[in-house]
């Protein structure tokens, strides 16, 4: 385990910030399986590092800590080993997938050119009540930046994420898309607070979603570019930092 998986430390979400009125505005609704709800909280746990990176699980136990039964577990896990987050070890139970930041940098090239696209064709597709979804997104990110909450940047960042791959009505980019969110989250949870700056990551998702709300490709694909360009370069500093430490 890294030293800055031992020092990333969830908080709880600021108090005077309500998920649920913006998972309201957005029309949120309670995941529709069992196995829906389980791979949401497995995937905050796993993303946020509650689970560390190399730790073993097994059915069992997540099935009594989440208090799910242990068929919905398991469909999560494969769900999750899909997204590169666990591996599925025979005889030995489920292991919490390693980090790596070469491996992150060859992510963000596919990134970079398949988000513009959705970008781009999610402000020409998204119905009106959508892009009130988008605007109230984008209004959460702006209290995120002010309160430098990093969990609720974590959770509407997913749902920005969610909203981008279904207004962008191009399955085949969003079941590309999906596969790599999981491992990006968590790779800026563990090393933001070393090299990035969450408030002007907050504020770039922010622009990202607004100008999908307002309809026009262009500068939805430039304000992509520009969220994606930061990655890139905290990912390239965390690099340095890592061969430096």
């Amino acid at each position: 385990m890294s030293k800055a998986a031992k020092r990333a430390k969830p908080r709880p979400i600021s108090a005077n910030v309500a998920i649920a009125d913006i998972a309201d505005a957005m029309g949120g609704t309670k995941p529709s399986s069992l196995s829906d709800q389980a791979y949401r909280q497995l995937e905050e746990l796993i993303v946020t590092l509650r689970l560390q990176p190399g730790e073993v699980l097994s059915e069992a136990a997540l099935a009594k800590q989440l208090k799910i039964g242990r068929t919905p577990i398991r469909e999560a896990l494969q769900r999750l080993a899909r997204e590169g987050l666990v591996l599925v070890l025979p005889r030995r139970g489920i292991l919490i997938s390693d980090i790596n930041v070469k491996t992150q940098l060859r992510l963000i090239e596919v990134r970079r050119e398949i988000e513009r696209l959705m970008a781009r064709t999610g402000a020409k597709r998204a119905t009106e009540e959508e892009r009130q979804r988008y605007l109230a997104i984008a209004t959460g990110m702006d209290r995120a930046a002010a309160d430098n909450d990093d969990l609720l940047f974590m959770r509407l960042d997913r749902q920005l994420n969610l909203l981008v791959a279904h207004t962008a009505q191009n399955e085949f980019a969003s079941r590309s898309i999906g596969l790599m969110h999981g491992l990006s989250r968590r790779f800026w949870y563990l090393h933001y607070k070393e090299v990035a700056d969450l408030p002007l990551a907050a504020r770039l998702h922010a622009d990202l979603a607004r100008a999908i709300a307002a309809g026009n490709p262009g500068p939805a694909g430039n304000a992509s570019d520009r969220l994606i360009d930061y990655v890139e370069s905290w990912t390239r500093s965390a690099l340095d930092a890592r061969r430096n430490g």
